[in-house]
């Protein structure tokens, strides 16, 4: 009898848990720290300007990559760096002529025309933020997205996860968007 009553309460937690998706829900806007900085709304609009781009994280955040994903999109191709921890994420992500470790200095062999630098603000090490970490292939790409070539290393460094996204065209414009539930950094990245 205790089974069962341990089962419908189970079962009424995930049913309860089903209805709370909030896969779309924006995060707080952060502050901007420079007059090239973005913070859009999931809006799906196809990006327009090559500039640097970047925004503060929350005060405390302490946040781990714990999955990267990479999706087309009508008009552009989306990377998704998926957060587990506390706070809201900050970024910074600009084009680099060379991919080059934080701390090491070591180059990394990123594939591609150009290189995005992706720096999120506000992270923490998986054994400070008690979670796990992205363990995915290193680079993450799909062929469905055929003008990343590849979402390479998603290293910590001071406070701040470097990852370089390559791609197969010169430096076409790109946004950078923050959403919750779970914490996310968005970089769509256009292709026409």
């Amino acid at each position: 009898m205790r089974k069962v009553g341990v089962f419908v309460l189970v079962a009424g937690i995930a049913a309860a848990l089903t209805g709370c998706d909030t896969e779309d829900a924006p995060a707080a806007t952060p502050a901007a720290t420079s007059t090239t900085s973005t913070f859009v709304e999931r809006s799906g609009e196809v990006p327009t300007d090559s500039t640097p781009k970047s925004g503060q994280a929350s005060p405390g955040a302490a946040l781990t990559v714990t999955d990267i994903r990479v999706a087309a999109e009508q008009g552009f191709d989306r990377v998704i760096y998926t957060l587990g921890g506390t706070g809201t994420p900050g970024w910074q992500v600009a084009y680099t002529d060379s991919a080059v470790q934080d701390g090491s200095g070591r180059p990394v062999a990123v594939t591609g025309e150009s290189i995005l630098e992706v720096r999120i603000l506000g992270s923490a090490y998986p054994f400070d933020s008690v979670v796990p970490p992205y363990a995915g292939p290193d680079p993450v790409t799909d062929p469905a997205a055929p003008a990343v070539t590849g979402v390479y290393k998603s290293l910590v460094y001071e406070g701040v996860t470097q990852s370089f996204i390559g791609l197969d065209t010169g430096a076409v414009p790109f946004a950078v968007t923050a959403l919750a539930d779970p914490p996310r950094v968005v970089v769509d990245i256009a292709t026409r």
